[in-house]
């Protein structure tokens, strides 16, 4: 039998519509959380339906629960991912609120037709995963290991314990070079922990996990941090610290002492040069000051020509030469002098000779005296200056 042109129009379009209605919706719809991050992923792998049909996105919605009671023509759900390539959507920044209870749903769409919606329930408070703390830190504080534990955060920066208020620590804590398998375990909901009872000088390693007990949910472990105990310090390390600090003390102030000394050499080189005066000064100042320093005065009305120095401490008098001043009167009868003989100039030298000699004697009589006197009254080395 034949058919018509508009009875093989209509089967065309009926087998289209058959083909466009066997859309398969998206498979195996889960939610991968960690503290309040929420993505939603899914499967869908049918090859030869997206050779006949194009192009596959995803369009992804959620509703509360809340709402999911009312007609279906009064549920409003909203958007998060619109004609995604991808098999997974990102509900971080969807506004879910960690106690609330909401509805997922997910389905493909082509440019001609769209498959079924597959829905899922997620509620974050009982199936987010809970992660472990931001950061752990292990300090040796007098012999005991101190551990400060930061909470979990959320996507906001939050502490999760502001959304877990039971939320609590299980510490894991062993000796070195122990396993963990050997492992002490602390339970505690506090962020700065003091292990005690440990052994002094000894390596510890620590690691920490949340945990959830209404939920019975439980984190992974934090990385392992190690660390040393520490102890009395030992008498002969502290004799070698004070032989240390005596040392440093030592060579500081003889560094101060030699820096105030070149300065002080400088500046007295500037202000008071050493200038040596001549030695002759020297002597003169470095003499005796009962030493007579300048000539005695001259005899009045006398000028003499000859000055002898002689020392205190001699006992033979030298020669003593007489100098006659001019203006004393020197009329002798001159030995050649006319119409004298020679008896009389004999005469006259002798009595000349013998008016010498007498003079000659009382003023060595004199000069012994003084030299007595001169000797009681000066010190050794001094000199007698004489006319």
């Amino acid at each position: 039998m034949k058919l018509r042109g508009s009875e093989v129009c209509v089967s065309l379009l009926v087998c289209v519509s058959l083909a466009l209605a066997d859309l398969s919706p998206p498979q195996n719809l889960s939610v991968q959380s960690l503290n309040t991050q929420y993505v939603l992923r899914w499967d869908w792998a049918d090859d030869q339906q997206s050779a006949i049909n194009g192009t596959i996105t995803f369009t992804a919605q959620y509703l509360s629960a809340v709402y999911s009671r009312k007609p279906t023509h009064k549920q409003k759900w909203r958007t998060v991912c619109v004609d995604v390539l991808e098999q997974r959507c990102d509900f971080t920044d969807a506004g879910l609120s960690y106690w609330g209870i909401y509805l997922l749903r997910v389905r493909a769409n082509t440019a001609q037709q769209f498959s079924n919606w597959t829905n899922i329930t997620f509620c974050p408070d009982k199936e987010a995963d809970l992660g472990p703390p931001s950061s752990v830190k292990l300090t040796s504080v007098k012999g005991d290991l101190e551990i400060v534990i930061a909470d979990p955060l959320s996507c906001t920066n939050e502490s999760m314990k502001t959304l877990v208020h039971d939320m609590q620590y299980l510490i894991h804590y062993w000796k070195q070079p122990e396993g963990y398998q050997k492992a002490e375990v602390l339970k505690t909901q506090n962020n700065v922990v003091t292990l005690p009872k440990l052994d002094r000088w000894t390596g510890y390693c620590v690691r920490v996990q949340s945990r959830y007990d209404f939920y019975n949910k439980t984190s992974v472990f934090s990385d392992k941090h190690c660390t040393r105990t520490e102890g009395l310090i030992p008498y002969w390390q502290i004799f070698l610290y004070f032989l240390l600090s005596l040392g440093v003390w030592f060579l500081l102030g003889l560094l101060v002492w030699f820096s105030f000394y070149k300065v002080f050499k400088s500046f007295k080189s500037i202000f008071y040069p050493n200038v040596q005066l001549p030695p002759h000064i020297q002597e003169f100042w470095l003499s005796d000051s009962e030493t007579p320093h300048l000539l005695p005065p001259p005899c009045s009305g006398s000028v003499w020509d000859q000055l002898d120095m002689i020392s205190a401490e001699t006992d033979t008098v030298p020669d003593i030469q007489i100098s006659i001043p001019e203006d004393q009167d020197t009329s002798v009868p001159s030995r050649h002098g006319s119409g004298d003989s020679g008896f009389n100039s004999t005469e006259e030298d002798s009595s000349l000779d013998t008016h010498t000699d007498t003079h000659t004697d009382t003023h060595t009589d004199h000069r012994c005296k003084t030299d007595t006197q001169h000797k009681q009254e000066m010190h050794d080395g001094t000199l007698e200056i004489c006319a």
